[in-house]
């Protein structure tokens, strides 16, 4: 019984954070509420173990990192990011504005380790922010282990209220031109969502197309990853083979699209995941949290006028609005699905007509997806897998 209770428990402190981010319509992240469940649980009545009495502990999450990691490179669309370069070009310019910022001014204020850990967490979500936790636990600086799931906790606050402010701006923008007759309209939607039909995989009967056969030749991908790794003694990192075999091998038709999500088993790991990360706040105090109160605003704000400063001088040279550009770049505050939802919410708010809809729809959401995505999914595990090594 104590298995099923710590499972309960988890459960409800994820369900809770989703429903309050839905009813806030994004505006209140769903993994700051959670977050905050646990921590307070941690301070008050929930075990130690309570994430390993769950299932969710080390054995799990080693092996959900990697499925996981194929998994994002199986979501990627090649054409989508090559449309959508603008975006692709200001979210991770936006990036290196705040690697710059930090890494300088940071490390000046606060020590190189804490900047390092910090960091990838900030401009990433889950995944960034395990690789760095794990890495720092595995060397002892377990103290520094939860500066990661703070960020976590963090950023998507600072970030949602400054993102919202400058889509709404980018939104009227477009609407008075919508009005005017002054328009012009990216790719559709339906080709931003087109399906991959030439994969030799779809030639097989849909009866043997099951969840376990999807979720096989992930793994299969995953352990080329590992040799690959190995084979080259870990030049490249085996996290950012994941990500890049995920690529390849839906490119060559070995995978699906979002593999996961068709193997019916993405949620669970995405969970599991969660309160993995969320695991390493068992070791935090009140007072260990409020001494990294400083860290995590100083950091966060150096990396938001960071991230201001390239994209307003990129947005320029992009001929793009310097909203619109600022609001990509802080797709690494978010992710998916916030950006999504975000954006979709902005656009129901300033206009009401179908027209108007779609024509804002067409020219906003496809930059914050691919933004979000190169930054979150790609760009911060990079990022987490090189400072590993400097720490």
């Amino acid at each position: 019984m104590a298995t099923i209770a710590a499972f309960l428990a988890v459960m409800v402190a994820i369900f809770v954070g989703e429903w309050v981010s839905t009813w806030t319509k994004a505006l209140i992240p769903s993994l700051f509420i959670t977050s905050v469940i646990f921590i307070i649980g941690y301070w008050t009545i929930f075990p130690k173990d309570l994430v390993e009495k769950a299932s969710f502990g080390v054995n799990f999450a080693s092996i959900c990192v990697p499925l996981l990691l194929v998994h994002l490179g199986t979501s990627m669309n090649l054409r989508q990011l090559a449309r959508q370069w603008k975006a692709v070009a200001i979210s991770l310019l936006g990036v290196c504005g705040t690697l710059l910022l930090t890494l300088t001014i940071g490390s000046f204020i606060f020590d190189l380790h804490t900047v390092l850990a910090a960091v990838p967490a900030m401009v990433g979500g889950i995944v960034s922010a395990l690789l760095m936790s794990d890495s720092l636990n595995q060397i002892g600086l377990t103290s520094l282990a939860t500066l990661p799931v703070y960020m976590i906790m963090f950023h998507g606050i600072f970030g949602y209220p400054i993102t919202s402010i400058m889509l709404k701006k980018e939104a009227r923008r477009l609407q008075t031109n919508f009005q005017s007759g002054n328009i012009s309209q990216t790719d559709s939607l339906e080709e931003i969502d087109e399906e991959n039909s030439k994969k030799f995989i779809e030639k097989l009967p849909n009866d043997y197309k099951t969840g376990a056969f999807i979720l096989a030749r992930v793994i299969l991908v995953a352990l080329i990853a590992f040799a690959a790794s190995q084979l080259i003694h870990n030049f490249i990192n085996f996290n950012i083979l994941c990500l890049l075999f995920g690529v390849i091998f839906c490119e060559l038709g070995f995978l699906e699209k979002n593999a996961l999500h068709k193997a019916g088993v993405f949620n669970w790991l995405i969970y599991g995941l969660i309160a993995y990360i969320f695991m390493q706040l068992s070791t935090s105090t009140p007072k260990g949290f409020i001494s990294y109160i400083p860290e995590i605003i100083v950091l966060l704000v150096l990396g938001v006028i960071g991230m201001y400063l390239v994209s307003f001088l990129l947005s320029k040279y992009l001929k793009l609005s310097k909203e619109m550009g600022f609001a990509v770049a802080l797709t690494s505050l978010l992710g998916f699905p916030a950006d999504y939802i975000l954006t979709n919410d902005v656009i129901k708010d300033v206009s009401k007509d179908p027209n108007e809809v779609d024509y804002l729809t067409q020219n906003m959401l496809p930059p914050m997806l691919v933004g979000g995505f190169t930054t979150v999914s790609i760009a911060s595990i990079i990022i987490a897998s090189v400072f590993i090594k400097f720490i």
